[in-house]
């Protein structure tokens, strides 16, 4: 069969464990195209299909999953083994953390950091998926959550907030009005439906419909900031549209949103003296934000 093909071996573990071949590919910083090809190759080799689309994506087929159960296990223990070997640079560090929060509160923060720090290099990876620290080559990450997760230690940052958010525009013509009569507003609907907490919390009757309904949190906040109607924001995501002048708070009442925003690093971070610096300087900024 001649030379043993690791990265399409790579990439069928990925997909088979993720069971979804665009986040497969995310994980793997390839193109879903580059993917299915490493897939194709893979399976003309051993003469079997290995993956089958499913109703939520990629599942094992029986052929797939005896492949699977045979490579996965080694194929760790040799990313874990090249891991140890490899040389790392104590003034590079790796982070990891979703797109949204890059944008809103990292990015903007950075220009004090690299001033601060100009012998650090700060790798920044955005991505939705959640990093394996045990496979992946990241020093640390920001996470939402509750905190809890296994095998990694996590410090608290802050917590997340909602609150009522509007265009300029849209409270010239509509004014600020009282919390009881917000709902009388044309409102976006949240990915969450956050909503029906925010009126039992505060008072007032929810609309029977919105006016439009969002399942992504940058989108709703961009409708907001051209007028469409009031977005139920959440605090870090729409602080930048604020600062900027393109959004403004209805209230001064915020809602606790039941998640936070957290540092997470395994354990093996502790001795980078890169990393060090970064967690200080990140604890910092998040004191400043959660006041």
């Amino acid at each position: 069969m001649g030379r043993l093909p690791l990265d399409q071996i790579d990439a069928f573990v990925t997909a088979a464990r993720l069971r979804n071949l665009t986040r497969a590919a995310e994980a793997m910083h390839l193109t879903v195209s580059a993917l299915s090809h490493r897939m194709r190759l893979l399976e003309e080799r051993v003469g079997h299909r290995l993956l089958a689309r499913g109703p939520r994506g990629v599942e094992l087929t029986p052929q797939g999953q005896r492949l699977f159960d045979a490579v996965a296990t080694p194929l760790d223990a040799i990313e874990h083994a090249l891991q140890r070997l490899s040389v790392r640079n104590e003034h590079v560090v790796t982070l990891s953390l979703i797109p949204s929060m890059a944008t809103a509160w990292l990015v903007p923060r950075l220009p004090e950091f690299l001033a601060r720090h100009p012998e650090l290099g700060l790798n920044l990876q955005s991505s939705t998926h959640v990093v394996d620290f045990e496979r992946e080559a990241v020093d640390v990450a920001l996470r939402l959550g509750g905190g809890h997760w296994p095998g990694v230690q996590s410090e608290f940052l802050f917590e997340e907030w909602l609150a009522p958010v509007a265009s300029p525009d849209f409270v010239k013509h509509h004014g600020k009005p009282a919390l009881a009569k917000l709902g009388n507003l044309p409102l976006l609907g949240d990915p969450s439906n956050r909503w029906k907490d925010w009126f039992a919390r505060f008072g007032g009757q929810a609309p029977v419909r919105y006016v439009t309904q969002f399942d992504d949190t940058e989108t709703l906040h961009q409708a907001a900031a051209q007028g469409v109607g009031v977005a139920l924001a959440r605090g870090t995501l729409a602080e930048p549209l604020i600062r900027a002048g393109r959004l403004v708070a209805l209230t001064g009442k915020r809602l606790n949103a039941g998640f936070a925003h957290y540092l997470v690093y395994p354990e093996r971070s502790l001795d980078h003296r890169g990393f060090q610096q970064v967690r200080s300087w990140l604890l910092e900024q998040a004191k400043a934000t959660g006041k």
